[in-house]
């Protein structure tokens, strides 16, 4: 009989895990060993195991791959990768630079994909209560604006007046819907989204890269939470690009503004400081 209570059950019972097991001389992912698993599959292929606890099929692992390479980098106006720049010029190493830059991922910068795969799924729910596509995506957009916020995530883009990553991610999606691979029902799902948010817009309003993003990881069928992460592990790329370049090129202390630059202030004149008693 186990004594629950001995200091190695407890111990061994500390940490539980379905992900790896290891023991010396051996190491096995989801029970697959890694000398089987190293040469045979990629890194694509390793997120889907790790994070769903089975290898993908060739499509699944192509669509995951397409979405992860596709959000890498947006340059350094992005405040992550600005951050990551910025903190490597304070002396930061390299993984301090990146943690730095990761951290500001959150529900603005970073969050819009996991914020649409919801919505699309809240617009799907509505479709298998029976109401048509383009009564759906009203519904959705609507009741997530009553709810959450009047913005739309993963539509609109403050530089591009078409984001070129995301009707290539369509395609990519459609393609696969059409041998069969996925059922491309969210590819309709965001588009009809657009079409409707032009309308009310009366001015473009694309599909971005969160919302083309969330398309593939609703097709297969990833949790929402899991899209803000993938999207972190995706743009981590370039976060170690950018700050491996900025290592090399020196720096001392950048801001996020050049040198002579000043902010608009708005607050008193220059004043005396009252005696005080």
């Amino acid at each position: 009989m186990t004594d629950t209570h001995a200091p190695d059950y407890q111990a061994q019972q500390w940490w539980k895990t379905d992900i790896i097991d290891m023991r010396p001389g051996e190491i096995r992912y989801r029970g697959y060993p890694i000398e089987e698993l190293i040469g045979n599959v990629g890194f694509a292929d390793m997120v889907w195991l790790m994070t769903r606890g089975e290898l993908p099929t060739r499509p699944q692992s192509a669509l995951l791959e397409a979405a992860l390479m596709s959000a890498v980098d947006h340059g350094p106006q992005a405040p992550s990768i600005a951050i990551a720049r910025m903190a490597v010029t304070c002396g930061s190493s390299i993984n301090n630079a990146m943690a730095s830059a990761v951290n500001v991922l959150d529900d603005v910068h970073g969050g819009a994909g996991e914020q649409a795969v919801e919505l699309y799924r809240s617009i799907q729910e509505h479709q298998a209560g029976g109401a048509d596509l383009a009564t759906a995506v009203q519904e959705g957009i609507a009741e997530w604006q009553r709810s959450r916020t009047k913005i739309i995530p993963g539509f609109g883009h403050r530089f591009h007046p078409v984001d070129p990553r995301g009707p290539r991610l369509l395609q990519l999606v459609e393609e696969a819907a059409g041998r069969g691979e996925v059922e491309g029902g969210f590819v309709a799902i965001a588009r009809e989204v657009e079409r409707q948010l032009i309308a009310m817009k009366g001015k473009p309003i694309p599909l971005n890269i969160d919302g083309a993003t969330a398309v593939i990881y609703a097709e297969l069928g990833f949790p929402a939470p899991l899209a803000r992460g993938l999207f972190c592990l995706s743009r981590s790329v370039g976060i170690l690009a950018h700050a491996w370049e900025q290592q090399c090129q020196g720096g001392r202390n950048k801001g996020p503004m050049p040198k002579g630059w000043l902010w608009p202030y708005g607050g008193p004149a220059k004043r005396p400081v009252p005696e005080r008693e």
